[in-house]
């Protein structure tokens, strides 16, 4: 988690970088918590109180992307098992794609927690009786990625094999954009998700007044008129 969370870091302070990536290696994209390091008189999980510190109340999944407060995409590509505080990504990343072997599911009643934090998310991107379903059931309720695709939980299913050359697709086309104009968008739609719709106008309309003010917003429409790709400075 301390080297997700620094790596996050180091991506949003690098100019070079535009888009993250996150994928996982072998059978699993991310399984959540170690159950094993649970203790077994179960009367201590975690060394302090969870929420003891201003970032966790900000933040409680420290491996997830800071998502209210990073300004730059990220591209999960799920690539196979996606359980527990797996499913963050789905809630927190801006764009979600799977293998055609991905499955997700939330075990944590089957192990005795509460399924907090992931499934109140997810419950915001799926129906709610399908995510109550799957929150009950833990472990015995399975989904596969077309039936998430269908849900509208992930946005394409790809084959195995092609994944992470699709992830680069994707984020060769988002990269093609203005990158302020991408990372204003997108904080626009994060922050105002909560917001009474006017309300959620008018915060959105500041991030616009603040990229028009760049040498970007002049470029792209010059590269327009000039029938030519645009040069993009970041600036």
């Amino acid at each position: 988690i301390s080297e997700l969370r620094a790596a996050y870091d180091e991506a949003e302070n690098d100019d070079n970088i535009w888009l993250l990536i996150v994928t996982g290696t072998g059978r699993a994209f991310c399984t959540g918590a170690d159950v094993g390091e649970i203790p077994k008189d179960g009367r201590v999980i975690y060394e302090r109180p969870y929420l003891s510190t201003y970032d966790q109340w900000e933040a409680p999944q420290e491996g997830t992307p800071p998502f209210r407060r990073m300004a730059k995409p990220v591209l999960a590509a799920i690539n196979g098992l996606c359980c527990g505080a797996g499913l963050d990504w789905i809630t927190t990343g801006d764009i979600a794609i799977a293998s055609d072997k991905a499955t997700f599911f939330d075990p944590h009643v089957s192990i005795g927690l509460v399924a907090a934090r992931e499934m109140v998310r997810l419950a915001r991107v799926l129906p709610r009786n399908i995510a109550l379903r799957m929150a009950l059931m833990g472990k015995h309720e399975r989904m596969s990625a077309q039936r998430a695709y269908d849900l509208g939980m992930i946005s394409e299913v790809v084959e195995h094999d092609r994944l992470l050359e699709r992830a680069h697709e994707i984020a060769d086309i988002v990269n093609s954009n203005a990158p302020l104009a991408v990372r204003g968008t997108r904080l626009a739609i994060h922050k105002t998700l909560d917001l009474p719709l006017h309300e959620a106008e008018i915060l959105a309309e500041t991030y616009r007044e603040r990229v028009v003010r760049t040498e970007d917003a002049l470029e792209g429409p010059k590269a327009f008129m000039e029938k030519r790709a645009p040069n993009w400075q970041c600036r």
